[in-house]
């Protein structure tokens, strides 16, 4: 019979529960579509991973010495002689030395085609047999002024066979005549550009050296081909079978899928949160309009628990309807981010059990736990209330409410301490369960906070607006645990957002901080992707009008004490004046085995001036190196400072990084003629301290904005928990609304009731979420404060931007409650039980 009560209910009910569902929809959307998208990425990569060195039997590379970089500053070659030794060795079969580095490529309008900065790879190859990628029209490149680029580089840049343009690489620009166009399937963004051997080896490695060196087998087993390989090579390098090497490409391409499947879902959990309150909120409006016909099924013998159940079974219809259509959705999402992925997303949609199963678990079982407690309380209605008009709820007790909500707020914050100090783990553990006993336990303290703010909030409504201004304000404190739980769902949401701008806007005054505190010189040249500022291009800058010096420097790897470090090298003495860096100890590198570093950096390795520190170089050798001065943290420069000729010393085919201007005179004319000489070279930029503060927040500002993006679905659901507040509160106020129309309010008055009731209801939330944020943004700036965070900025502006936003979410979500409200027929209104 319950069976069948549900189903009742369900369908009497179906305009409320539907608002209900897409609360599950959103949430359950973005958690499909996350696993969806990054199943899909990874099943086309282990495919094309597969492909492409399916043939592949024995890989011959150099020993990782240093984790390696992707320009292959760390990687050293493979010289071409051990091409010739390995065909004298038995099983194997098509040997090919392949050569990788970076090369762009320039398009019609003058600029890199790709992303230089921060982006997917721009890889330069040799075109060779073995290629991953099929040559699709146009023929090899022969000779060093030919080239091959993928199509969708052509079509990026407006290129087509026959074109002539600039290749970049580490050396000077090449004028290079496009000779065919290949097809490099999933790459994801990346771009290819080919030459064939000789030109690639020159252009990109070394004459005579290859990055590595492939072969078949002639029949050996893969292991048995190996060992045999390894015991012909000379030291330093190694032989890795192809099965191997798939395994390393796809577990790395697996991290990474990871990493981002881990950072969405992050978001979609937030979503869901945000989804919960909506649901619970809901169910408990629902029972509470339903407390008499709950209470005639106890009189008639129904028991609590089936009382329970049938509110349950309505919850698990919402959640499977939900899961459902969310996972729907979440294929649309899905494809939506495999069609910005361009080319990547070329291999199809793939559904897994995987993605199936955790949508419906999330949409069901947060559906049902959220009404869990709603059906409690539903199956404590006595009896005899089914005979009485005025039967209510029985509500728990607000010093109960209080004592835990107080209780739970201190219990995350210190938790969120103790994640922000580092103490022990991963951070992250701590601090989001710190955040989410915060959110929750200010959700409890809400109905206590929403009387005094929204008597503020109101007043101007209830002094300027008469009869309607008043009456939204009454309502909106007549059940403040409804008005703060429907208030709490926006105030997760835009405390997010909050503390991710106040994040954004303390990193942008930091790095300005930093900026004007570390930057002495007066101009840089610094190159955008790895190619590098290029010793042709070295001598223009120097040549130029009005430069008095300009100093390279460079950067890369080593390993200290068994652990791989960075450092920047070049002139000691210029780079201190450059970067302003505060002598602690000692003095500036003088000599070629000099070494500097930054005072965090010695006391954390007990280092002195004078000490000698043994450093391993990508090449292998091992030199010790005099600590000659500590200098205050920098992070211009970073923790560590070597000399120019020591870099050079081990380093094969040294990239200067930046160049260090200095002129007689920093002006408008002196930067011109800087950018008139670099004008052949489109990933060289001249930057002074106002570029580079500007190119610094342009990156924080897209940070920001992406984080806000994501952060906006918890707000959409948020926005649907107010209408369906509001929608239940106007089916739950029939009678009143009838009575209110039959004194003589008008239908417009009632409208604006309704909106103002709403406009309060998202103010308190914005209010609240961005007390929230603002605190949370303190804490983590007081928290990285050591680590570059020196300056705390709120931005107010925006929040106040935010908060009239808030606003207009209020009078949207009031528009079809309003509606419904002023279409009521007042005589059936006021007849309504």
């Amino acid at each position: 019979m319950m069976g069948r009560v549900t189903l009742r209910n369900l369908a009497a009910h179906k305009i409320r529960l539907v608002l209900t569902a897409v609360a599950v929809i959103l949430g359950v959307a973005f958690v499909a579509g996350t696993l969806m998208f990054t199943d899909s990425m990874n099943k086309q990569f282990d495919e094309l991973f597969s492909s492409i060195s399916e043939d592949i039997a024995v890989d011959v590379r150099a020993e990782k010495v240093v984790g390696g970089d992707d320009d292959g500053m760390s990687a050293q070659p493979v010289p071409a002689s051990v091409l010739e030794t390995l065909k004298g060795v038995d099983g194997v079969r098509d040997p090919i030395g392949n050569v990788t580095g970076y090369a762009a490529v320039v398009g019609k309008d003058g600029k890199i085609v790709g992303t230089p900065q921060n982006g997917p790879p721009q890889l330069g190859v040799n075109l060779t047999e073995s290629a991953f990628y099929d040559l699709t029209s146009g023929r090899a490149p022969r000779g060093p002024a030919e080239v091959v680029i993928d199509e969708a580089t052509a079509e990026h840049g407006e290129l087509a066979i026959g074109d002539t343009t600039q290749v970049i690489t580490a050396g000077p620009p090449q004028r290079m005549k496009i000779v065919g166009l290949v097809d490099t399937g999933n790459m994801m963004g990346a771009t290819v550009t080919a030459f064939d051997t000789p030109t690639a080896q020159r252009l990109l490695l070394k004459p005579g050296y290859f990055t590595d060196i492939e072969m078949k087998s002639a029949g050996p087993s893969e292991a048995e081909l190996r060992d045999r390989v390894a015991a012909a090579l000379p030291p330093g390098l190694e032989a890795i079978t192809g099965t191997e090497l798939r395994e390393e490409a796809q577990s790395d391409v697996a991290e990474i899928m990871g990493f981002f499947r881990t950072f969405l879902l992050a978001f979609a959990l937030i979503s869901i949160f945000v989804g919960a309150f909506i649901i619970f909120n809901t169910f408990s409006m629902l029972v509470a309009q339903r407390t008499r016909e709950l209470a005639l099924l106890r009189a008639i013998g129904a028991a609590r628990a089936q009382v329970t159940r049938a509110v349950i079974g309505e919850a698990v219809a919402v959640g499977v309807v939900g899961s459902t259509l969310g996972l729907a959705a979440g294929a649309g999402l899905a494809s939506l981010l495999q069609t910005q992925m361009g080319d990547a997303g070329e291999g199809g949609l793939t559904l897994t059990a995987n993605a199936v199963f955790w949508s419906y678990a999330v949409g069901i079982v947060v559906t049902v736990v959220s009404a869990y407690f709603p059906a409690r309380r539903a199956a404590k209605i006595p009896p005899v209330a089914a005979m009485r008009d005025d039967v209510a709820l029985p509500q728990r007790s607000m010093r109960i409410r209080i004592a835990l909500g107080s209780l739970l707020t201190a219990i995350g914050a210190a938790l969120i301490a103790v994640g922000l100090a580092g103490a022990g783990g991963n951070p992250a553990v701590p601090v989001g369960a710190g955040a989410f006993g915060v959110f929750i336990g200010v959700a409890m303290l809400a109905p206590v906070i929403s009387v005094p703010v929204l008597r503020v909030l109101g007043a101007p409504a209830a002094r300027l607006l008469g009869a309607p201004g008043r009456l939204a304000r009454q309502n909106a404190l007549r059940n403040p645990r409804r008005t703060a739980a429907t208030a709490a769902a926006l105030m997760i949401g835009l405390a997010l957002i909050t503390t991710v701008n106040v994040l954004g806007s303390t990193m942008r005054a930091s790095l300005d901080e930093q900026i004007d505190a570390q930057f002495g010189a007066d101009y840089l040249v610094q190159a955008q992707g790895a190619g590098g500022v290029n010793a042709e291009a070295q001598q223009k800058v120097k040549d130029a009008p009005g430069v008095v010096a300009a100093t390279p420097t460079y950067s890369g790897e080593v390993k200290v004490d068994g652990e791989d470090v960075f450092y920047v090298a070049g002139d000691a003495r210029v780079i201190t004046e450059a970067a302003r860096l505060k002598i602690v100890s000692g003095s500036p590198a003088a000599g070629p085995a000099d070494l500097m570093v930054d005072e965090g950096t010695a006391e954390d390795r007990g280092w002195e001036v004078g000490a000698a520190v043994p450093v391993q170089f990508p090449d292998g050798k091992t030199e010790r190196l005099n600590l000659s001065g500590v200098y205050s943290r920098s992070d211009l420069i970073g923790p560590r400072l070597m000399s120019q000729e020591m870099h050079l010393r081990h380093t094969l085919n040294p990239t200067v990084g930046i160049m260090v201007v200095d002129t007689e005179r920093a002006d408008a004319a002196t930067r011109t003629a800087l950018e008139s000489a670099l004008q052949g070279y489109p990933n060289l930029e001249v930057a002074d301290q106002a570029s580079l503060k500007e190119d610094a927040r342009g990156q924080v500002d897209g940070f920001v904005t992406f984080l806000t993006i994501l952060l906006v679905m918890s707000v959409v659901i948020a926005a649907v928990g107010v209408i369906n507040t509001l929608a239940l509160s106007v089916i739950e106020r029939t009678r009143e609304i009838g009575l209110l129309r039959a004194i003589g309010i008008s239908r417009r008055q009632l409208r604006r009731m309704i909106r103002l009731e709403s406009i309060m209801i998202a103010v308190f939330g914005a209010v609240l979420g961005m007390g929230i944020g603002i605190a949370f943004g303190a804490a983590l700036q007081n928290a990285l404060a050591d680590d570059g965070l020196g300056v705390l900025s709120v931005p107010y502006g925006t929040l106040v931007v935010y908060l009239a936003i808030a606003a207009v979410i209020g009078v949207l979500a009031a528009l079809w409650p309003a509606w419904r409200a002023g279409r009521m027929d007042v005589l059936k209104a006021i007849s309504t039980e």
